[in-house]
């Protein structure tokens, strides 16, 4: 492995530091040394990954009432968007599962890596629900008490009884124990991993409903008060998947009555 290309192709597809790379120190080309250092660079990223992977996996523990306990963690996507759903999900992770390195809140995420973490989270899940709270019930009995009871179906739709919750920041009506968490999506992985399987698939919703109502872009604003939504908002009047309790929508609406 002596060209260029080949040094270069070898470090790309490593996954560890091996007893070859040592001569690479001492290469002069300035190529080798350029992918050398990418290379550490990699690995030193893929070793903080690891790290926060560890930390979270010892953080949902913590909570763990017994060995061997069912912990859920719960988490939203879509409370703040004029239009769509709000979105919840429990899941249940087995304890240790390297595929999860990475697993972040989602907003920390691209939309083409919570994809990916979606399908890995789906396949190694010990169990998950996703439930869609619609905008008819958020106009119903407000923005809050919707999500918490979109989570609550969520944790009742589980195949298997969770022993402890953990839920981002609020508090839900169950009858299990649970604990709320300040920005818990950061700092957990079954609340991330649920933050992401929410996310997703709100987004996939939203790019469906795009379809049916291409003029409000919800396949770019996934329902949120842009500019060019709230002009179309204006232009077109809102849908039935708009929320009529929300502002700048509810002000629309009342001043047209008036009229």
């Amino acid at each position: 492995m002596d060209t260029i290309k080949e040094i270069i192709e070898a470090l790309k597809n490593a996954t560890s530091y091996e007893p070859w790379m040592q001569e690479l120190e001492n290469d002069g080309r300035a190529s080798v040394q350029k992918a050398l250092s990418q290379f550490k660079k990699r690995m030193e990223k893929q070793e903080k990954l690891f790290q926060q992977y560890k930390e979270k996996q010892a953080f949902d523990a913590s909570f763990l009432p017994f060995e061997g306990a069912f912990l859920a963690g719960v988490d939203e996507a879509g409370r703040g968007p004029l239009a769509g759903p709000v979105v919840t999900c429990a899941v249940i992770l087995p304890y240790d599962c390297p595929e999860l390195v990475g697993v972040n809140d989602s907003k920390q995420l691209s939309k083409k890596k919570r994809a990916e973490f979606a399908e890995i989270i789906k396949k190694h899940a010990i169990d998950y629900s996703i439930h869609f709270q619609s905008a008819e019930v958020i106009d119903e009995i407000n923005i809050l008490e919707a999500t918490k009871q979109s989570m609550k179906t969520c944790i009742e739709n589980l195949k298997i009884r969770p022993d402890y919750c953990i839920v981002d920041a609020v508090s839900i009506p169950i009858d299990i124990p649970q604990k709320g968490i300040i920005k818990g999506d950061a700092k957990s992985l079954a609340i991330g991993a649920a933050s992401i399987l929410a996310k997703h698939e709100r987004d996939l919703y939203m790019e469906e409903l795009h379809k049916q109502f291409p003029q409000y872009g919800f396949d770019q604003n996934a329902g949120y008060g842009t500019k060019q939504h709230l002009e179309a908002i204006e232009r077109f009047g809102p849908t039935i998947h708009h929320r009529k309790t929300f502002e700048p929508i509810k002000s629309m609406l009342e001043k047209k009555v008036k009229l």
